[in-house]
């Protein structure tokens, strides 16, 4: 959802259908195998079902085990979504960088590649947190965290060995846009933030424009905005509300 709120900033007139596969959230917590399978499947299904003139994939863990394979079976475009670890690198005053991630994006040996080929010359100190997915999900949904929850998932990170020395960390996770106030109010003092849901809309809206223009199929109209999940909410009203800032006014639907 950050990557949508993005989105409606830079582009509000854009049309999105947005796909949460919620049967299987947290994907932290499953087999790489199953996730590779499950991801390909789904998306390939989405892109017959719905059309999309280009495809986000707006989270770490889905673009780093199907993004090559996706990218062989579609023809259209697809933007995927890394942790910001070059970008890091760039900005980085003390060499010293931090990555707050899933516990899947962790323990993905393409963020090994992407720090030897882009940061190299910075220490990467990682928390990869079963936790903050949902505190951030929670946090979309309106909530107010408890300040010690989230301090307590920060202190993983700076209290590793060189914590001290972090100067910049990654969001390693899309969700957790929603966790950045909380991270500014309560992490040290001094550090550069990286969100990097704002650079994958960039990237999106110049991908598009890259499309040649061309009528729709035969028989097809505009649809508006759409919010498709794979597994009912726990609370179907709550939602509601929620997504309807982000332009989903019609509520929700199941793919399937």
């Amino acid at each position: 959802m950050g990557v949508v709120q993005a989105l409606r900033s830079l582009a509000p007139s854009l049309t999105i259908d947005y796909l949460a596969d919620t049967a299987l959230f947290p994907y932290g917590e499953q087999p790489d195998d199953l996730l590779r399978e499950r991801i390909t499947e789904l998306i390939c299904k989405a892109s017959d079902a719905l059309k999309p003139t280009l495809i986000i994939i707006a989270c770490n863990t889905a673009s780093t085990l199907a993004l090559p394979i996706l990218r062989e079976r579609l023809t259209l475009p697809i933007v995927g979504c890394v942790p910001p670890i070059r970008w890091a690198g760039r900005v980085s005053a003390s060499r010293t960088i931090g990555l707050l991630a899933t516990s899947a994006t962790a323990r993905r040996p393409y963020l090994k590649q992407l720090h030897e080929d882009f940061a190299a010359d910075c220490r990467l100190l990682i928390h990869g947190s079963r936790h903050l997915a949902n505190m951030a999900e929670r946090a979309f949904r309106g909530e107010q965290l408890e300040p010690a929850e989230v301090q307590q998932e920060l202190a993983y990170l700076f209290q590793q060995p060189d914590g001290k020395d972090i100067d910049t960390v990654g969001l390693g996770c899309t969700h957790y846009t929603f966790l950045l106030p909380y991270f500014q109010r309560l992490g040290p003092t001094g550090i550069m933030w990286l969100d990097p849901a704002p650079a994958v809309a960039q990237q999106a809206l110049r991908r598009l424009g890259d499309v040649a223009e061309a009528p729709p199929p035969s028989g097809l109209t505009a649809t508006p905005d759409r919010f498709f999940l794979t597994a009912p909410p726990q609370n179907n009203q709550d939602l509601a509300n929620h997504i309807a800032w982000l332009g989903f006014t019609n509520g929700w639907e199941i793919f399937s």
